[in-house]
């Protein structure tokens, strides 16, 4: 009996796994030298392939091996198993077998880095065991490695979460020519890049939220003799938990091909030593320059104190960083083809503030790093702001992050681009909106024209990039009153761009986190678009049975409607408005006379059929097409998902219908 390509693509990874428990490499390494030994004698002949699996059965090893072997491990999905393998440096949530075959390279050096399984995630002692099918909050591990991103299977939340998985991680010198040579220990020892490690917590709703994010040293295998080392590691929380523990992850560690030589555990722990010295020593340097440069600042003017200049801001682990560090030159290949592309990207990813227990009012100080960011899937304005600001640059725009007031002296930052013809643009990196600056003259005659104010922006306290830090001295912080011409020195007080790149260039310090590459997606947009549409018309027809209302389907109305979302989302991207009068003009042909036409279009930034349709009725145009009563009422409605990096959606439902109106 043949199986399907998939089945057989899972027998072999259950048999590999299983032979891996049993250590079966190391037997038969026994074996055969046993084999050797005994062969060999004055009139030793060659030993061929039957000799050796002879000496194995005659071990017993074949019959251990077939009597241990039980087909319990749960298979791979249909659409798992179907999808092509992926790069290293996109999430390997695929099938495993595929991604060992195409990975592995004997001439590279890899890290295998297991994840033994985890404890004391107290937070979860009280949570019953889910039942078989039901649904469940679930964790999730993220790493990043040199360039390379991987993704762990969803496991139940628990205080002993079955986190049990294997990352294939290539370690390997960035340089010319240096790419195919192997990584020898003294070349390994002298890279100081972490493994990053993002725990995510998603509940039932789909909600996300981040339970830790760790940067592991991976330099502690180069002493081990057997080349493989077991450790535990604690995760400590983030935000105001920064201090708290949050669980503890069991992590085994292993060099392929292994190590011919060793260090001595005292050597890595020197070069830590000197590392953290190094850029401890740097980071005293910087804070001096910073202090003095502030104090400078004040001197220009008294009011330079209230002015929102932020040099330093914590990440997720209560670490105080240089805001320029946050920004970083970000290509994103071919993912994202323009930068309007990339506001529209940056702009689906959700808005939330950090967490806070408690009441006062006060917001929670949390920049996150991109990791963490992306891996949650929302964040802040400085995260988005930051992100869009990367991006753009990466576009090769002259981008700022501006940080600064909104309405209400709301604190705010957004992203600020400078043409070659001087002209300045603001983007918001929350909604993908740009405007264009036009600053007003105060010392203009009083009739005269001036521009009127376009943006929601009131002060700007001080803008800032990868390499570049200014802080407003003009008279006024007023957005409108602004000149953003950054070479005069009376208007914008400049940081030195040495002392910048001392702490913020990438590789200048060993506390910088590397910047993650994006993740293609995954996500099918037509199959999700069907299966959110098929959802929806369920619910609809339960809403209007609990109604006493029949409910029937017009699909060539359904069909019409796409033209008018794929229209709404291109307009998100460009700006520009297409395709209106066609979509018009279907509606009308399809429409007969005497019958009237409704529309309710709706834009989410999820996938969760009950909540999207639960917020349309809310609405009372909603409510009026889905409740609609009268004489020969077709319904419609369509949904169209677009699918961006990091598998975010942009998720657009229409729902419509059509009747005779009777007076």
């Amino acid at each position: 009996m043949s199986l399907p390509p998939e089945k057989a693509s899972e027998l072999k990874q259950i048999i590999h796994n299983h032979l891996r428990k049993m250590d079966i490499h190391g037997k038969i390494r026994e074996v055969l030298a046993d084999t050797v030994r005994d062969d060999q004698g004055p009139a030793h002949r060659s030993l061929s392939e039957a000799d050796f699996l002879r000496a194995l059965q005659c071990r017993g090893i074949i019959d251990d091996v077939m009597k241990d072997l039980h087909f319990t491990q749960e298979a791979a999905t249909d659409a798992e198993t179907r999808s092509p393998p992926k790069p290293a440096t996109h999430f390997v949530d695929k099938d495993v077998t595929h991604l060992k075959k195409s990975s592995i390279d004997p001439s590279r050096r890899c890290l295998y880095l297991q994840v033994l399984g985890g404890k004391a995630f107290l937070e979860h002692l009280q949570e019953p065991e889910p039942l078989p099918g039901q649904v469940c909050s679930t964790f999730t591990l993220y790493l990043h490695f040199r360039n390379q991103r991987f993704r762990s299977k969803p496991v139940p939340c628990a205080c002993e979460p079955n986190l049990e998985e294997g990352f294939l991680l290539e370690i390997h010198r960035d340089g010319i020519g240096e790419g195919s040579k192997m990584a020898d220990v003294t070349t390994m020892l002298s890279m100081c890049d972490p493994v990053h490690l993002v725990m995510i917590k998603t509940d039932t709703s789909s909600d996300t939220t981040l339970v830790s994010s760790y940067f592991l040293d991976w330099r502690t295998v180069l002493s081990s003799p057997s080349g493989k080392t077991c450790f535990a590691v604690e995760l400590m929380g983030v935000g105001s938990e920064c201090k708290v523990p949050a669980g503890v992850l069991t992590v085994s560690l292993e060099l392929y091909p292994p190590l011919t030589e060793t260090l001595s555990s005292d050597i890595i722990s020197t070069q830590q030593s000197l590392e953290r010295q190094r850029t401890a020593e740097k980071e005293r340097l910087f804070l001096v320059y910073a202090k003095q440069w502030w104090r400078e600042f004040l001197e220009i003017r008294p009011s330079h104190q209230s002015k929102m200049v932020k040099i330093f801001a914590q990440d997720e682990n209560g670490i105080s960083r240089p805001v320029c560090s946050y920004v970083r030159v970000l290509r994103a290949g071919r993912l994202l083809e323009s930068p309007r592309q990339a506001a529209r990207f940056v702009s689906l990813l959700a808005n939330e503030k950090a967490p806070v227990v408690g009441g006062g009012g006060g917001k929670q100080e949390q920049w996150c790093t991109l990791m963490a960011f992306l891996c949650r899937g929302k964040g802040d304005c400085e995260d988005h702001a930051t992100l869009l600001c990367s991006l753009l640059l990466g576009f090769g725009l002259d981008a700022y992050v501006c940080v600064g007031t909104k309405a209400k002296g709301v604190p705010h930052t957004w992203v600020l681009t400078r043409g070659t013809d001087g002209s300045i643009t603001f983007w918001e990196s929350l909604t993908a909106h740009r405007y264009l600056h036009k600053a007003i003259d105060p010392d203009a005659p009083a009739l005269a024209p001036q521009p009127k104010p376009s943006s929601p922006y009131r002060t700007v306290g001080c803008v800032f990039n990868h390499q570049t830090f200014l802080a407003n001295c003009q008279p006024s912080d007023a957005v409108e009153l602004c000149v953003f011409d950054f070479q005069n020195q009376s208007r914008w007080k400049a940081m030195s761009e040495e002392a910048l790149k001392s702490v913020c260039a990438p590789g200048s310090t060993t506390s910088l986190p590397l910047l993650p590459p994006l993740c293609a997606p995954s996500l099918d947009p037509a199959a999700s678009s069907n299966q959110l549409e098929l959802e929806m018309r369920y619910l609809v027809s339960e809403h209007r049975k609990d109604l006493e209302l029949a409910t029937v389907w017009d699909d060539h109305l359904s069909y019409l409607l796409s033209s008018a979302l794929s229209a709404y989302e291109l307009e998100r991207c460009t700006g520009v408005s297409c395709g209106n009068e066609e979509f018009q003009d279907a509606v009308r042909r399809a429409v007969p006379d005497g019958h009237t036409f409704k529309g309710f279009p709706i834009h989410f930034l999820h996938r969760n059929a009950r909540r999207a349709f639960a917020t349309c009725l809310r609405s009372p145009f909603c409510q009026e097409i889905v409740c609609c009563r009268g004489d020969h009422v077709r319904l419609a409605v369509r949904v169209r998902v677009f699918v961006y990096p990091e598998n975010t959606c942009a998720v657009w439902l229409m729902f419509a219908c059509k009747y005779r109106s009777v007076l």
